[in-house]
């Protein structure tokens, strides 16, 4: 019944419930009417009386209906129907009132002035009551004919019974009980609800069937009310969070909270995308490769490609959604560009020869591989794989192929390693100097740069995740420091570098002064409007905690080996000059490489590791303290 009462309900149009409140206020002029003349006895309940006083009683009524639409009675919403409403039918039923008295003077039987009295207050009250009584039955019958979402509010102070007065009103939410840590309140009634203590949220929220967790505590720090949100998450609950009605208009803490910090602080100097030149005279018109399409580096390699106008771009990654993720942007950028996604791996050589000669590429930017230390570490025959291999692989099937230029994306982490990650880069660099050397048509060379913000595994995400969560934050050392660049900084030098490339090249950009992680922390943990809590500031909101550095992990890292520098058309880009291993040592480390992988043998892999890259790096160290 009910389910069929809501159908016509929501059925009907704003004019066809505008001229049922206007019948609905003529019905209840014409009782108030009958009522008032029988109160006063100046009528029976008979027929001859009726039909004696139906003439009075029909200009009455028609009078009435056009004040009530005058004075805009039937526009009220049931919903809307408050005090102004009853205030605005009080005037309809005095305007009433003066209507019938003053009918009752010309055309009327002479009937007495408490009639018109009584006909006033009894019209309010017909009114204002069929309206409320017909308010909480549709509000029934809303609420009976859809699914409402069921509330528990946590914090039954002034900001939760506000959202329950609220939330009354609304016929698509239920607020079912409160939750507060005050235990004065617990077992008592506020608003209407109920007060539970917090240990009973699990099961409240599977026998209430709670489908959303609101905190409406903005009094307590974000931070504590991030652990009690990261808290309710734990055991299943949606949890969203509740500011202060002040906070909402702008007043309090809430713009402090959203501050973004400064890049240039980040930094620790000026960003150089305003300082590097531009490159369409480099790509423009050309046939470009890139791997790693759709990671963070290799995307936004592809962005600032599609401003230089190239030919075709080939697009290479084996990350399915990433791949599509880039190629639906740069179609949308592209216009008539050619845009070739591939979805597959550097290490298929067929696959990466074919496209070579299919697209006739003419620059390879290579920028696939595996890159976050701690699963590389734990996965080393996968790394020294993707990394190595993959990079043999590509780059001599862009030798072959007659490629003008490559370009090998590589890490400061490739300095004098202490990890797998840095050294499958460095063994990458290593097999690119050695083509280089063997190689007439094809110009090889590498580009060598610190953390990039924003990207993923970098720490800036995970520092603002733990400050969204309220804490802590996590730092392996108080005296790590780390080189730092915006991504886009670095997409320009990779181009850059491949526009002055002249065979064998280490590029290098002037990054400035390393940056303390440590101060890194703070400066985010400040930007987002709160404190840092430690021994000196025990009551602050965040606390940063020192893990101890990771398997593989240095204090510094460092972007050159030697100290042997030229210079190149950009003052903020140098030119490394390092020594490499013969044809013959990269043949030999190529072979055990690829055996350890094929035997799944990881102590000889990082054997060959130590062989091929600590020893080299050990040896050119020593040599240039000799030469110093």
């Amino acid at each position: 019944m009910l389910q069929k009462l809501y159908k016509i309900v929501t059925t009907l149009t704003r004019a066809q419930k505008q001229i049922l409140f206007l019948l609905m206020d003529s019905a209840a002029i014409a009782v108030a009417f009958f009522a008032a003349l029988m109160l006063t006895g100046q009528m029976t309940p008979d027929l001859p009386s009726a039909l004696q006083i139906a003439p009075m009683l029909a200009v009455v009524v028609a009078a009435g209906s056009v004040a009530s639409w005058w004075i805009g009675l039937p526009l009220f919403t049931l919903n809307a129907y408050d005090i102004r409403g009853i205030t605005r039918t009080a005037a309809f039923a005095a305007i009433c009132g003066v209507l019938g008295a003053g009918l009752d003077a010309l055309i009327g039987p002479g009937l007495p002035m408490p009639v018109f009295l009584n006909f006033s207050l009894l019209l309010l009250v017909f009114c204002a009551s069929w309206r409320i009584v017909l308010r909480h039955f549709l509000i029934e019958i809303y609420r009976r004919g859809q699914t409402r979402m069921r509330v528990l509010i946590y914090g039954a102070g002034q900001t939760g019974q506000q959202l329950v007065a609220a939330l009354r009103h609304d016929h698509a939410v239920e607020p079912v009980l409160f939750v507060d840590d005050n235990p004065t309140l617990q077992s008592k009634m506020v608003a209407g609800l109920k007060v539970h203590a917090p240990s009973a949220i699990g099961d409240l929220v599977s026998r209430k069937h709670i489908d959303r967790v609101v905190l409406a505590m903005p009094s307590i720090s974000q931070p504590q009310l991030a652990r009690i949100a990261h808290r309710l998450r734990q055991i299943g609950c949606e949890v969203h969070a509740l500011p202060s009605f002040a906070e909402l208009v702008g007043e309090g803490e809430l713009r402090k909270r959203v501050a973004p910090v400064s890049l240039d602080d980040l930094l620790g100097r000026n960003r150089l995308e305003s300082e590097l030149p531009g490159v369409s005279h480099a790509y423009s018109g050309r046939r470009i490769l890139v791997t790693g399409a759709g990671g963070s580096i290799g995307s936004e390699l592809c962005r600032q490609l599609i401003a230089c106008k190239p030919d075709c771009v080939v697009l290479v990654d084996h990350a399915e959604l990433s791949l599509y993720n880039i190629d639906k942007e740069l179609r949308d950028l592209a216009g008539n560009m050619t845009i070739v996604p591939v979805l597959g791996s550097v290490l298929d050589e067929t696959l990466m020869t074919d496209l070579m000669r299919e697209h006739e590429i003419e620059v390879v930017l290579h920028a696939a591989a595996y890159k976050h230390l701690p699963l590389v570490e734990c996965n080393v025959l996968s790394g020294l794989n993707n990394n190595v291999i993959g990079t043999k692989v590509l780059a001599e099937a862009a030798r072959e192929a007659g490629v003008e230029r490559f370009i090998l994306v590589s890490s400061d982490k490739a300095v004098r390693p202490t990890n797998v990650m840095g050294a499958s880069k460095r063994l990458a660099e290593l097999i690119v100097q050695d083509l280089a050397t063997r190689s007439s048509g094809t110009r090889f060379s590498m580009v060598r740069f610190g953390n990039v913000l924003g990207s993923s595994g970098s720490v800036i995400p995970l520092f603002e995740e733990q400050i969204a969560r309220g804490g802590p934050v996590t730092l392996t050392d108080e005296k790590v420091t780390r080189y730092f660049m915006t991504i886009s900084e670095a997409a320009r030098l990779v181009l850059l570098a491949g526009s002055f490339a002249r065979g064998g090249d280490v590029f290098v950009l002037d990054m400035g002064d390393p940056v303390p992680i440590h101060k890194l922390a703070r400066q985010m943990i400040e930007g987002a409007g709160y404190s840092v809590r430690n021994a000196s500031n025990p009551d602050g909101d965040i606390e940063i905690q020192v893990t101890g550095l990771r398997k593989g992990e240095k204090l510094h890292e460092e972007l050159l080996i030697s100290s042997d520098m030229l210079t190149t058309p950009h003052h903020k880009i140098m030119r490394a000059q390092e020594s490499y291993l013969s044809e013959f040592e990269i043949a030999t480390a190529l072979k055990d490489l690829r055996q350890a992988i094929g035997t799944l043998d990881e102590a000889m892999a990082r054997g060959i590791i130590s062989r091929w890259v600590e020893r080299h790096e050990a040896e050119e160290t020593a040599g240039e303290k000799q030469r110093i």
